[in-house]
């Protein structure tokens, strides 16, 4: 269940933009641009999957430090609204139409009112719905205030029985819609890596409980038990491998039968008789096995982002990155957002992908060559 396009309107930098997205997407911009809004805006909504859509609101500053920044007319109301776009929920249709179809998920947040059971600046579920769609659109889901209604197995509409807070999303708590598990399962198994701390009390820098890690986590904290599940348990480290002789020629990493607790080390051409353990790296080939680990594990989730992976990497590496990130678009979806034409054009040199330039126009964040129509004029 790939995604196909984003919709966003009234969130920080961002006046209104649709556009769609690839297997692979980068985005590429000066700082200031209003890059990272359209990656935040998209971790938004898988907080709107997992349940923490006000938490991370609240998190970023509240609502109304969320909404539009840019000049509106005064008869304007602020609102603040995310859609995304799926390609299928696959399966069979209990609907009488054809299986395999997209669908699209909306939500909008907004003040609470006096009567709402919420503390005064946390955001509120105004509206949700997700949507089938058919030749036809069908309304599997929808949402307005504290009403929620959704299709059963025979297609009626049929009020939902949780008693849901003003606070709480419907994709996170109805249960029992396959079509709703779907997408939410789908959404909120999207990862997203903003980079990687790696001072000297980085979870990077510590051994890792030895359990089989087919994932990265989005804090990094299991990284040598994922190099360890590649090593041991899958006993496939071959793309591996090859990434650290690429990015570090010569260097090998070890990575030893685990006990209680997993590690990690590398050794290099220069210095063969020692090795260096994790909390010896330098920060940024901590940070490009972190990155490894991200987009070699086992399993990939359905998609992954990436914003700014370029941060504390030689430029030297940065053609490496791009291979792996080459060979991770081959798995699943792989979004990036950078701020290195280096790597941007690393990436295009590898796949033939386009990269996409982030920039203002009107006051707000746009994309290079994106219509008004939500296309790319070179598509």
């Amino acid at each position: 269940m790939g995604l196909t396009s984003i919709h966003i309107a009234g969130y920080r930098s961002v006046r209104s933009i649709h556009f769609p997205v690839r297997q692979l997407s980068v985005l590429v911009g000066a700082n200031g641009v209003g890059k990272t809004n359209l990656y935040r805006a998209l971790e938004l909504v898988r907080a709107a999957a997992t349940g923490e859509f006000a938490h991370d609101l609240a998190r970023e500053g509240g609502l109304a430090s969320a909404m539009w920044a840019g000049e509106r007319k005064a008869t304007d109301k602020p609102r603040l609204t995310l859609s995304v776009s799926l390609d299928e929920i696959g399966g069979p249709s209990d609907y009488g139409i054809e299986a395999g179809l997209p669908n699209s998920y909306e939500i909008e947040p907004g003040f609470p009112t006096v009567t709402d059971a919420a503390f005064a600046d946390e955001a509120m579920i105004k509206s949700e719905k997700l949507t089938l769609e058919a030749r036809r659109p069908v309304v599997l889901m929808e949402r307005k205030g504290p009403s929620v209604w959704a299709r059963n197995a025979d297609g009626a509409r049929m009020l939902a029985d949780e008693q849901l807070l003003p606070s709480e999303t419907a994709l996170s708590e109805l249960r029992g819609y396959p079509e709703i598990d779907a997408v939410r399962q789908t959404i909120a198994g999207w990862r997203f890596f903003h980079g990687f701390r790696t001072d000297a009390d980085s979870k990077l820098r510590q051994p890792s409980l030895a359990i089989t890690s087919p994932m990265l986590n989005a804090d990094g904290s299991n990284l040598a038990a994922v190099f360890a599940t590649l090593r041991h348990i899958r006993e496939d480290s071959t793309e591996l491998d090859r990434a650290i002789a690429d990015a570090f020629p010569g260097a090998q990493l070890n990575v030893p039968p685990p006990g209680r607790f997993a590690s990690f080390s590398l050794r290099f051409p220069d210095m063969p008789k020692r090795d260096f353990a994790a909390n010896e790296l330098s920060d940024g080939t901590l940070q490009f096995l972190a990155l490894m680990g991200a987009l070699l594990a086992y399993r990939l989730p359905p998609l992954i982002a990436l914003n700014e992976p370029e941060a504390s990497l030689h430029p030297d590496l940065l053609p490496a990155l791009a291979r792996i990130i080459a060979r991770a678009a081959q798995r699943t979806q792989v979004w990036v957002v950078t701020h290195s034409t280096v790597l941007s054009d690393a990436i295009a040199a590898e796949t033939g992908t386009l990269p996409r330039a982030v920039i203002r126009q009107d006051g707000g964040t746009w994309l290079e060559g994106l219509n008004r129509l939500g296309a790319f004029i070179d598509d």
